[in-house]
């Protein structure tokens, strides 16, 4: 495995950015798989290197970055009325679609300048509040983006601007959004109207619900964790991105 971490200039600061890639078959087809709430730690690193391992060029933003560098948490983040919690909250409450939209910009044309990924297709996948952010960017981003997937994402439906449930028929490439059966998050009024627009703007791709599993279930280290929901998210991701990216 090749692994780096680099700082991409951006007006509000230094992106950090985790990328990782195999050491052999260069140059690999990039995905950015964008960070939830809790922010930048060693098991979204470790989760990009499992998709390394299947042939691709990770790259993994701190979309925090704005904030400053010490934008990375203890596990405590994920105790509600924790000081840890607290500093993440501040930080996140201020994020918006657009100014992470000119960060996925920025990451691409990273990609492009990097001699180890390819400058073709890109994917791009996003865990709880980074949901949105995949979506969003699949719209945006229309001639790039070529598979993007939603993993228990949050509030995507609402009356942000670039919500993604506003721009889904803008989007050329094919949507995957998996939702989980319990989250106060992402409620099942909000997955069922979901289902609906995605099915009347003529996008490419499927909703999936995930029975008896909480958001969160991807991740190892959270108490919802849910082995056979997790497996099956990266069956499903990894042939997406097979199906667009090779």
């Amino acid at each position: 495995m090749i692994e780096a971490i680099v700082d991409i200039a951006r007006p509000g600061g230094q992106m950090e950015t985790f990328i990782c890639r195999p050491e052999r078959g260069a140059p690999a087809p990039a995905v950015l798989l964008l960070m939830d709430a809790p922010g930048i730690r060693e098991e979204l690193h470790d989760m990009a290197r499992r998709l390394a391992t299947a042939g691709y060029g990770v790259l993994v933003p701190n979309l925090y970055y704005r904030a400053g560098r010490d934008t990375k948490f203890d596990s405590s983040v994920l105790s509600h009325g924790s000081p840890e919690h607290g500093r993440m909250r501040a930080i996140r409450t201020k994020m918006t679609i657009p100014p992470v939209m000119d960060d996925i910009d920025a990451l691409l044309a990273h990609i492009d300048a990097e001699p180890g990924l390819s400058d073709g297709p890109v994917g791009a996948h996003g865990y709880c509040m980074s949901g949105p952010y995949a979506l969003a960017a699949a719209a945006r981003f229309p001639k790039r983006i070529a598979a993007a997937a939603s993993f228990y994402g949050t509030w995507l439906v609402s009356d942000a601007e670039e919500s993604p449930h506003s721009n889904l028929g803008k989007a050329k490439g094919e949507l995957y959004i998996a939702c989980a059966e319990y989250d106060d998050l992402a409620p099942l009024d909000m997955v069922e109207t979901l289902q609906g627009l995605l099915a009347a703007s003529g996008a490419e791709g499927e909703l999936e619900l995930y029975p008896d599993v909480h958001h969160g279930y991807a991740f190892p280290g959270r108490w919802c964790y849910d082995r056979p929901a997790a497996e099956r998210h990266w069956e499903r991701l990894i042939a997406l991105y097979r199906r667009r990216l090779g």
